[in-house]
């Protein structure tokens, strides 16, 4: 384990506060930190040695890599619970400073990504592969597929997620609604066997680490686009017109049944997607 790493684990063990579920987050995030770090060149690093220009590189990197300004939020508040506890709350700048921007719901920004099939066939790791399909096909987030476990998750008409794979602890369905994604779950099962989208000798993280070096050797970034993509697809399968954000109708144009058939859908979309706000859905169909 590297210096880092152990540091954080320690720093984590002397300062027990909280929820079990927040400071199992927090282990995870600062885990995935400590590895960014060391990836970035800052070799050798210890908790005590924080300084601001981690703090920009890691903000920069995460930007690089297509994160949301809530993961950004997210993982800037575990940096700073880690300066505070070091003695250094100093050095971590605000998010305004750090040009993390306020989160915006309502936008019309296509953030969508399609699955590059030619970009995929670079991918060198069948379970990057299958997971990455995962997403495309159902919406769902990184982590969710590569800790999906077919013989448990798939339940044949629906997938069912397990709330301890899922962000927030809640768990969820989507419906299996085509003969494409049947198929790609009946691969799913024979790749994975009995266990999740993880070979035998690897952990999560470690998978974790194959993803992102795969992916992008492969130039496939921003993935979690497919999300985006996943959510348009399906907005404009429910209500026949294309979702705002790639051009379809403003939410405030339409009326009477129009507007009963989008509510509805945006409904549906939040559930799939794992969000408890119809509102958060605008994030990646539009509102307008």
């Amino acid at each position: 384990m590297r210096d880092l790493n152990y540091d954080l684990k320690r720093l984590q063990a002397a300062h027990e506060d909280r929820s079990h579920g927040t400071r199992k987050a927090r282990s995870y995030v600062l885990a995935q930190i400590a590895d960014t770090l060391h990836d970035l060149g800052f070799k050798g690093l210890r908790a005590t040695g924080l300084r601001r220009k981690h703090v920009v590189a890691l903000v920069r990197e995460w930007k690089r890599q297509g994160r949301t300004v809530g993961t950004m939020k997210n993982r800037t508040a575990h940096v700073r619970w880690w300066a505070k506890h070091v003695g250094r709350p100093g050095v971590v700048p605000s998010n305004d400073e750090l040009g993390i921007a306020r989160r915006e719901y309502v936008t019309n920004e296509d953030r969508s990504v399609a699955l590059d099939p030619d970009k995929l066939a670079l991918v060198k790791d069948p379970h990057v592969v299958m997971a990455l399909r995962l997403e495309a096909d159902f919406g769902l987030r990184r982590e969710e597929a590569i800790k999906f476990t077919p013989s448990r998750d798939d339940r044949g008409d629906r997938i069912r997620l397990k709330g301890s794979t899922t962000k927030g602890g809640r768990p969820r369905e989507v419906p299996v609604r085509n003969e494409s994604q049947r198929r790609l779950l009946d691969e799913a099962r024979r790749l994975a066997g009995g266990g999740a989208l993880i070979p035998p000798d690897r952990n999560y993280r470690q998978q974790l680490k194959v993803y992102e070096n795969r992916t992008r050797e492969a130039g496939l970034y921003r993935m979690h686009g497919l999300r985006h993509h996943y959510a348009q697809t399906r907005y404009e399968g429910i209500t026949g017109w294309k979702a705002p954000a790639v051009g379809g109708p403003p939410r405030r144009t339409l009326t009477g049944a129009r507007r009963r058939i989008d509510t509805a859908a945006r409904r549906t979309i939040a559930r799939e997607l794992g969000h408890d706000r119809i509102a958060v859905v605008s994030t990646y169909i539009g509102g307008g």
